[in-house]
């Protein structure tokens, strides 16, 4: 029989385990118990049983659409009213150019509210969080 090359449970490779020799499921079943027991405390925990990584990437992924549609929209939509006030007024290209920026600028800042890093306008007490001063 050959010696296994991998490394055991300490970490040295080379171990004494035997390749082929009997008696090895009782070795594998408490390798697998003591790997589930280290995994469960390396998990988050669950809600209702379920997976908790699960839930929590999708609803990342889904906010990252929501957000990219919004910056994208506000640029759209800048690019759209600088067009059509150029064809109007005939100042090309500066109304395009002016709305392009305004446009980024309310992106960022829409993003930032749904983020939740800028309040909305009048949603906090004027002097504190309690209202006083």
């Amino acid at each position: 029989m050959a010696k296994d090359s991998r490394p055991d449970e300490t970490g040295k490779p080379g171990s004494e385990r035997m390749i082929g020799t009997g008696g090895g499921d009782e070795d594998l079943e408490r390798r697998r118990l003591r790997l589930e027991a280290t995994l469960a405390e390396r998990r988050p925990a669950s809600r209702d049983g379920k997976d908790a990584q699960n839930p929590s990437s999708k609803n990342s992924f889904g906010n990252a659409i929501k957000l990219s549609s919004e910056f994208v929209a506000a640029i759209v939509v800048g690019v759209g009213i600088g067009w059509v006030l150029d064809y109007w007024a005939g100042t090309k290209p500066w109304g395009l150019i002016v709305f392009l920026f305004l446009g980024f600028a309310a992106g960022v800042l829409n993003v930032m509210r749904s983020a939740g890093m800028v309040a909305e306008h009048g949603s906090q007490p004027p002097f504190g969080k309690d209202g006083s001063s």
